[in-house]
């Protein structure tokens, strides 16, 4: 047998070519266009839309002119050089996580305090217009735009193309953890090719994941396999050793990952502290108070927007459902909310006026497992009932209780207080933030999720929210709500 050749070792490495077919081959390279294509048209997309808006702008507000058209250049520079400054176009932050529509909102933010300090400070002729319309209407456009571009990078993905080739590193416990969770995204990008594995032979498997060799044969390895990403995780390499794998990576050209084992923590809770020649991760317990405000304050702009926008459809329904079935317009419930207090919730009255002494009798046709009670064909939902159900429209009357603040827009959905008299310890934790008109699960799948499922998405909203996240959810569930998915 030919001895390992160790990363550890101080022998020179040169990366060899992969042993697979030539399609196989030049994966990493279609890896690595992709990504730089990605980023080019993310900045055409931005130029054009930037111009675009500015030319519109002006030409409906002091006509076509030769300064139109040079301000819609001066716009689409400017643009792209903000969201350029804010990392917009760092291909480690596109098509994949927050950064890349953080990025775009930190520089339209930093876009229209420009022109703000161009027109108020040094009197320069910067039209209102821009500020007012134009900056607003770039960032929704960009938004979108930047949208429907991912989600083209996530459909490449699904079908195996522009996927980084990564081998998992650690104990065989935490590494098939790390596979399966990875393995069951591909929108994020990691073609799973292997595990190397402490003292492992190749040649067998874990869980069905190929064990590509022992954690001594890491490197030779990422060249044999022509491999871009390494993950480190659980305890297997630490200290020196997990250094010196960084230096042969580097010379081999792929990157390491460290995977730590706290679970389902992300960005912005953590924060990496160089001290004493130490990494050390920081994990945010509690949100910071401007963080909050910022929350509380958005959602009762945004709710005070869209119920004079509402209004009109929500005394429509209204009459509505009055005039097609028995009862009241509107339905009252006690829920409960943050930190297990209780509130009245509003909603449009979507079934039978008995309905509540009915459910008692169809606990069992229940279709949801948990403690939810769901039904596909719930017979106490009226005709008008069901339409408005399917586009959440039922759920309108709860943008008072989010000005009241006893719910906020983005949130858990509110329980019944006998579901909660049922949580496990665990679960409880949902009463953590503010219940919401929309969540994480319902922009996931809704109410054909799992009990299971729906409590971690939630859970994982609970541990992880901020601002960013919100918006995200927000514009995600425009698109649930008029797919009409999970809705009954």
């Amino acid at each position: 047998m030919e001895a390992r050749r160790s990363w550890a070792s101080d022998l020179p490495f040169e990366r060899r070519p992969t042993p697979y077919n030539s399609d196989e081959t030049t994966y990493p390279m279609r890896w690595a266009r992709a990504s730089v294509a990605y980023a080019r048209t993310a900045v055409l997309l931005d130029a054009v839309l930037a111009a675009g808006v500015t030319f519109a702008v002006l030409s409906w507000s002091t006509g076509v002119t030769l300064a139109t058209a040079a301000w819609a250049v001066v716009g689409a520079v400017a643009f792209v050089s903000f969201v350029a400054g804010a990392k917009g176009y760092q291909r480690s932050a596109l098509g994949d996580g927050p950064r890349e529509f953080q990025s775009v909102l930190r520089g339209t933010l930093h876009l229209a305090g420009a022109l703000m300090v161009l027109g108020f400070l040094l009197k320069a002729p910067v039209p209102r217009s821009l500020v007012v319309v134009g900056v607003p209407v770039l960032a929704v456009l960009s938004w979108w735009v930047r949208h429907v571009h991912r989600r083209r990078l996530h459909r490449q993905r699904s079908q195996g193309q522009a996927m980084m080739r990564t081998v998992v590193v650690g104990d065989s416990a935490s590494a098939l953890r790390v596979t399966r969770n990875l393995g069951g995204a591909t929108h994020h990008g990691y073609q799973i090719e292997g595990m190397c594995l402490p003292e492992a032979e190749p040649g067998g498997d874990v869980g069905g994941v190929p064990v590509l060799g022992a954690i001594a044969d890491v490197v030779q390895v990422v060249a044999d396999r022509a491999a871009e990403v390494v993950i480190v995780t659980g305890s297997s390499l630490s200290g020196d050793a997990l250094r010196r794998l960084s230096w042969a990576l580097g010379r081999a050209g792929a990157h390491l990952v460290v995977a730590p084992d706290i679970v389902e923590v992300a960005s912005p809770r953590l924060t990496v502290r160089p001290t004493a020649g130490l990494s050390l991760l920081q994990v945010e317990i509690e949100a910071p108070r401007e963080r909050l405000l910022a929350k509380s304050v958005m959602d009762r702009t945004i709710s005070v927007l869209a119920l004079l926008v509402a209004a009109p459809v929500i005394l429509g329904a209204a009459a509505a459902v009055v005039l097609t079935s028995k009862g009241g317009a509107f339905y009252r419930q006690t829920r409960v909310g943050v930190d297990g207090r209780t509130f009245t919730m509003w909603k449009l009255r979507t079934m039978v006026a008995d309905a509540d002494r009915v459910r008692e009798t169809l606990l069992d046709a229940s279709d949801r497992d948990g403690l939810m009670f769901k039904m596909h064909a719930d017979p106490r939902i009226t005709p008008v009932g069901r339409f408005l159900r399917r586009f959440s429209i039922d759920e309108l009357p709860q943008l008072l209780n989010i000005i009241k603040g006893d719910m906020s827009l983005v949130g858990p959905r509110p329980p019944l207080l006998e579901e909660v008299q049922a949580y496990p310890d665990a679960v409880r934790r949902r009463l953590r933030v503010r219940p919401g008109l929309t969540g994480l699960w319902q922009v996931s799948g809704r109410a054909d999720l799992a009990w299971e499922e729906s409590v971690r998405l939630d859970l994982r909203y609970v541990d992880n929210w901020s601002v960013t996240m919100d918006l995200m959810i927000l514009w995600k569930t425009g698109r649930a709500v008029l797919s009409g998915s999970g809705a009954y």
